[in-house]
């Protein structure tokens, strides 16, 4: 059995998935939107952590037992980090293909299926009705939620990291006015830079890593 300072991340951990451009346009529910807002950035807000709390138990309450984890990540879960006014909420749940079990209950709940993506972790987004809030399902075990929670913990404790990110993401929102929907993927470059620093300390040093390890 390897000990704590043998145990090594998973190559599907480490390495970012990435979708080519087909799956880009066929992963909309009810095809993409005629245009994408612009990306504002806006200063942390004390009341993010309240608004998920709230979110989280409409859809624990929507879907009981069904919830393997539901953790609030994104920029909004870290402190003094500016972001989307947006609370991101991963949930993982048993079968994230069987979109019967969840979708028409978070329906219910107010939110609405606008992302299938079976091919990046099983992943699936609905956002709620009226905006502010993604709710990102995924199949539980695989890397991304994992991805997502180490990234979160990790700029909670390292400041430099966090202010990094921060001024890239505002850098990349005026970057990106005429083209909202390069966004995300002009972020990856710092992302990837920020992950080679989580990635050079021991798992077991991360508060989120499992206790019995990762393996996919």
């Amino acid at each position: 059995m390897r000990t704590q300072h043998e145990e090594k991340y998973p190559e599907e951990l480490v390495r970012r998935q990435l979708g080519d451009e087909d799956q880009q346009d066929i992963r909309w529910v009810d095809g993409p939107p005629a245009a994408f807002d612009p990306i504002v950035i806006v200063e942390p807000d004390p009341a993010w952590p309240a608004e998920y709390e709230r979110e989280r138990t409409k859809i624990a309450d929507a879907l009981g037992d069904l919830i393997v984890r539901i953790e609030h990540v994104g920029s909004t879960s870290v402190p003094e980090l500016p972001a989307k006014p947006i609370i991101d909420i991963d949930v993982q749940v048993p079968d994230s293909s069987n979109e019967a079990a969840y979708v028409p209950a978070l329906n219910a709940a107010g939110y609405r299926h606008v992302l299938r993506e079976p091919w990046w972790n099983g992943h699936r987004m609905l956002v709620r009705t009226g905006g502010g809030v993604n709710v990102h399902v995924f199949q539980a075990g695989t890397p991304e939620p994992l991805r997502h929670l180490l990234f979160r913990d990790w700029l909670r404790s390292h400041p430099d990291d966090r202010d990094l990110y921060a001024a890239a993401k505002r850098r990349l929102a005026v970057e990106t006015v005429d083209d909202p929907d390069s966004y995300n993927l002009d972020k990856n470059a710092v992302i990837d830079d920020i992950y080679s620093r989580i990635f050079s300390v021991p798992p077991h040093e991360h508060p989120s890593w499992p206790a019995a390890g990762f393996t996919v």
